[in-house]
């Protein structure tokens, strides 16, 4: 009998069932070189770069000139891994909805598509009707995965998606800053975990998505994921793209981290938001124009008041004051400190970075030459004693 090796399955020519498993095996260092570093993706075979781009402003804040200056300086500097989702550009809106991905088309068709690992999102439930035809809510089952997909593959101008990851949990979990678990907002008509990974199988046996993943995802979720594909044979997921941060750590260090540890689930972290939306640069602590002299009048938290305010509110700000206070003891930016502590994390599969300007990415990427001594990691420990996610108070 024929097959196809296609992603982490085998087709079989006759349609008979695939098979979805390999062995799981530890995620390894393939090389080591700051931003260029690369990584296995959990049980994948997608070796991606340690720093990943982001892409989240582009349409919104950055014009698509922007966005490929942008993707030729990363990739010029050994990043092969960017990520994007079908509703970008953020904040949501139905008028500039999809823009991110057409930037990445312009770009994309220039290069040679081997060479680069191509993440997006399905949407999870949510209010964004205008994903879908007919103005239905988006859930994550198979109809509207497909849709999904395909949308996302004809603004993105190819014919597969390397990781496609569930933005978020197709049942109630609190998101983006919530607060504490409320089983009062638990909804009926949950769409089964069996059934989310039965719609994302259709997508791999169509060619279409290489592997899957979640994002701001819960250990409840991450182990039913897991369980459900055991022992159903469906698709098993490679990484968790979740919030991770100096302000916000306690969420994956503790309950997560066992869940994704390579001897356990092997899901790999995808950390977002590595700068609390660029709080943890300090550029929020200085007024309107940083030491750097860096006009911060047009940054997102300026410009989309009550965005994200989580990371600006009384108790996050002190934190990042002291933060900034550590960097400056060991002569280093803001910057270096929180990418450079958050790459020295071992869960962290891919730290993923974004940017409105080019002096901002050059920042970042250089970060990822820093690598934090036991001093620095003993004062950073210092202040999280303190300020335990302050973002979440």
């Amino acid at each position: 009998m024929n097959s196809l090796s296609r992603g982490n399955c085998v087709i079989s020519s006759n349609k008979t069932r695939q098979s979805c498993f390999t062995p799981p095996r530890r995620a390894i260092t393939v090389n080591a070189s700051g931003a260029s570093e690369k990584v296995r993706l959990g049980n994948s075979d997608l070796i991606a770069s340690k720093c990943c781009l982001g892409t989240m402003t582009w349409g919104e804040q950055n014009t698509e000139a922007e966005a490929h200056q942008q993707l030729n300086y990363a990739f010029e500097n050994g990043i092969n891994f960017l990520d994007t989702a079908e509703i970008y550009p953020v904040p949501p809106n139905q008028n500039t909805q999809g823009q991110t991905d057409r930037f990445i088309s312009t770009w994309l068709k220039e290069q040679n598509r081997a060479d680069i690992i191509l993440a997006s999102k399905v949407s999870g439930y949510g209010r964004q009707t205008y994903l879908r035809k007919g103005g239905v809510l988006p859930r994550v089952n198979e109809a509207n995965i497909v849709e999904s997909v395909d949308s996302s593959l004809a603004r993105l101008g190819t014919d597969y998606i390397d990781l496609l990851q569930v933005h978020w949990p197709d049942r109630y979990v609190p998101l983006f800053g919530g607060a504490a678990y409320d089983v009062n907002s638990e909804r009926e008509g949950d769409i089964s975990f069996e059934e989310q990974l039965k719609g994302l199988e259709t997508v791999i046996k169509q060619g279409k998505v290489r592997y899957i993943g979640v994002s701001n995802e819960t250990s409840y979720g991450v182990m039913k994921f897991i369980t459900a594909a055991e022992q159903l044979g469906l698709p098993r997921i490679q990484t968790i793209q979740n919030s991770y941060s100096l302000l916000v750590r306690g969420a994956f260090e503790t309950d997560l981290a066992e869940v994704c540890a390579p001897r356990q689930g092997n899901v790999g972290l995808l950390a977002y938001s590595p700068l609390a939306g660029g709080a943890l640069s300090g550029k929020y602590i200085q007024g309107n124009t940083t030491a750097g002299g860096e006009d911060i009048s047009k940054s997102r938290f300026n410009l989309f008041q009550g965005y994200m305010q989580r990371y600006t509110k009384s108790l996050a700000r002190e934190a990042t004051e002291k933060y900034v206070e550590v960097a400056k003891k060991h002569n280093l930016t803001p910057t270096q400190l929180a990418l450079g502590w958050c790459r020295s994390r071992w869960f962290v599969a891919s730290t993923i970075i974004g940017a409105t300007t080019m002096k901002q990415l050059k920042e970042n990427v250089e970060a990822f030459d820093v690598v934090l001594d036991a001093d620095v990691l003993a004062d950073i420990d210092a202040v999280y004693r303190r300020y335990r996610d302050p973002a979440f108070n």
